[in-house]
């Protein structure tokens, strides 16, 4: 009994992880794997709503996130 291996998902999964990783590294989230495909997840909403617009909310409404006083 051979287990056959869908390469075409490891490399979108794979992709995807790194995408992700490179996300929260420059829009200043916190990487954690166990995010990926989370749906409820702050971060993966974030990275979700990125991937579409190419925005991310900030935090809150008076002050941006990388706001320096």
């Amino acid at each position: 009994m051979a287990i056959e291996f869908n390469r075409e998902a490891y490399n979108k999964v794979f992709a995807d992880l790194e995408s992700f990783k490179d996300f929260c590294r420059f829009k200043g989230f916190v990487f954690n794997e166990k995010s990926l495909y989370k749906k409820g997840d702050i971060v993966w909403e974030q990275y979700q709503q990125f991937q579409k617009t190419g925005r991310v909310k900030p935090r809150n409404s008076k002050q941006r996130r990388n706001y320096k006083k």
